[in-house]
C-alpha cells in the first residue's frame, strides 16, 4: 500500500450479456470490459482496490456474474462491487463473494473509509436512496468521524446536464446531500449510470461520474443519444491528508460498430 496514498480503479457499466459473444447496440461489452481492465494495468500504478459501480449486467444470469467474476480474479485486487438498475443485486451478492471479491457495504482502508449505497428501484431505471441506506450511511459517518470518506453508488445525485439523464438521478438527492453536508469527513462521492465523464463540486465534496468500460452517451443531450467516444475508466487518488485527485482514461479506439442511430436499448 503507498504510504501517501490509496489508489482506487473504478469501472462502471459493463452491461455484460448472458453469453460472451452477445452483442449490445452492435457491441460485445464483454470484449470492451476485457480491454478496458487491461488498457488500467498497464498504467504504472499500484492499485489498492477495484470498485465497480453498477449495471454489472445486462440481463442478469448467474453465469453473467461468474464470468465477471474469473475476469476480476485474474488481477488478484480486493474488489467491491455495488448494483445498478439493470443488476439482480441478489444474485450477485451470491455470485460475487470470495476472498477477494464482494458487495461489502462499508470497507475501512485507513485513513479512508468507502461506503458503499444501493440506489436500485426495482424495475425502474431511476435511483432512490431509501431510509435504511440514508441511516447506514449517517452510522457510517458518526461512527468514523476520523476517517476520511469516499462514498459509491450507481446513480448520479448532481445534473449531469443530459436531460434525459437528469430525470433517473437519485430522486432524494436533497435529502442524501443534506446528510453529506453535515459531515466534513466526507471528501468524494463517485458514481456510474451517466456513461459518461463528470467532474463536480457540491461545497468542499469532489463529485465524479465515470464513462462506461462499453457504450457512452453523449454529453448535454436533450433526449437519449450515442457517440463513438472510447470506453474508459476511473483513477481515484485518496491521499493520506484528506485531498482527492481523479483522472479519467480510455483506450485507444473508435466504436465504430455502434448502432448509434438505436433510440434506446
Amino acid at each position: 500500500m503507498n504510504s501517501s496514498h490509496l489508489s482506487l480503479l473504478q469501472l462502471t457499466d459493463l452491461h455484460i450479456l448472458p453469453a460472451p459473444e452477445i452483442t449490445l447496440l452492435g457491441i460485445n461489452t464483454e470484449y470492451y470490459f476485457n480491454r478496458v481492465l487491461k488498457h488500467a494495468f498497464t498504467q504504472s500504478i499500484h492499485y489498492d482496490a477495484l470498485l465497480i459501480s453498477g449495471d454489472l449486467a445486462q440481463s442478469p444470469c448467474k453465469a453473467t456474474y461468474q464470468r465477471i467474476l474469473h475476469k476480476i480474479e485474474e488481477y488478484h485486487l480486493p474488489t467491491f462491487c455495488l448494483p445498478g438498475n439493470h443488476d439482480d443485486y441478489t444474485l450477485m451478492q451470491d455470485v460475487l463473494e470470495t476472498s477477494l471479491v464482494s458487495c461489502k457495504k462499508h470497507v475501512i482502508l485507513d485513513p479512508w473509509q468507502l461506503v458503499v449505497l444501493n440506489s436500485q428501484i426495482l424495475k425502474s431505471e431511476g435511483g432512490y436512496l431509501e431510509q435504511t441506506e440514508l441511516a447506514f450511511l449517517e452510522k457510517c459517518l458518526e461512527e468514523n468521524r476520523s476517517l476520511f470518506t469516499l462514498i459509491a453508488m450507481h446513480h448520479n445525485c448532481l445534473p449531469c446536464g443530459s436531460a434525459w439523464l437528469d430525470t433517473m438521478q437519485v430522486k432524494n438527492s436533497d435529502e442524501f446531500l443534506a446528510l453529506v453536508a453535515r459531515y466534513p469527513n466526507v471528501k468524494v462521492i463517485t458514481t456510474g449510470h451517466i456513461h459518461q465523464e463528470m467532474n463536480k463540486k457540491f461545497g468542499e465534496v469532489a463529485v465524479f461520474g465515470t464513462p462506461s468500460t462499453c457504450f457512452q452517451f453523449t454529453q448535454n443531450s436533450t433526449d437519449f443519444a450515442m457517440d463513438t467516444a472510447p470506453p474508459g475508466y476511473r483513477i481515484i487518488q485518496l491521499h493520506d491528508n484528506g485531498e482527492v485527485t481523479s483522472e479519467v482514461h480510455r483506450i485507444d479506439t473508435v466504436l465504430s460498430e455502434l448502432e448509434i442511430t438505436s433510440e434506446g436499448y
